[in-house]
């Protein structure tokens, strides 16, 4: 089944101490705390690694995240990734659901994620497929 949910997410980003290797750099890092409505019915939390450049408007960043919630009334975890860049100001993010990273009533579930942010809210649209529950 290919399907689509959407909605709205509040999230919390907490800077957070680096490694030794990476302490000194250019790199940030974050914990993700969200909490998402609509279709999706959940939290996450997760951590960012993040880089600025020296040109104003680029930079880029990674993360993972564990999604614990409902989604289509199957209850589970997954995770996502996430990928992105800006360029000079222009922005492309990828966030993909890790495969078979499903458990419980979410076992199974592949899609991607896309994340729209108007008038400082956050909104999801999750296209994704489950297989049938037995």
């Amino acid at each position: 089944m290919n399907s689509v949910a959407k909605g709205t997410f509040t999230v919390s980003l907490k800077p957070q101490a680096l490694s030794d290797i990476a302490s000194g750099s250019d790199i940030g890092r974050m914990s993700i705390d969200k909490v998402f409505s609509g279709d999706l019915v959940g939290t996450s939390r997760g951590e960012m690694l993040s880089a600025m450049s020296a040109v104003k408007g680029s930079a880029g960043y990674v993360a993972i995240e564990r999604v614990s919630g409902t989604i289509d009334g199957r209850i589970g975890t997954f995770a996502l990734q996430h990928s992105g860049i800006m360029n000079r100001g222009s922005p492309t993010l990828t966030v993909v659901v890790i495969p078979d990273s499903g458990t419980g009533g979410l076992s199974g579930l592949s899609g991607t994620l896309a994340i729209d942010i108007s008038d400082g809210k956050h909104f999801y649209t999750l296209s994704y497929s489950l297989p049938a529950q037995h």
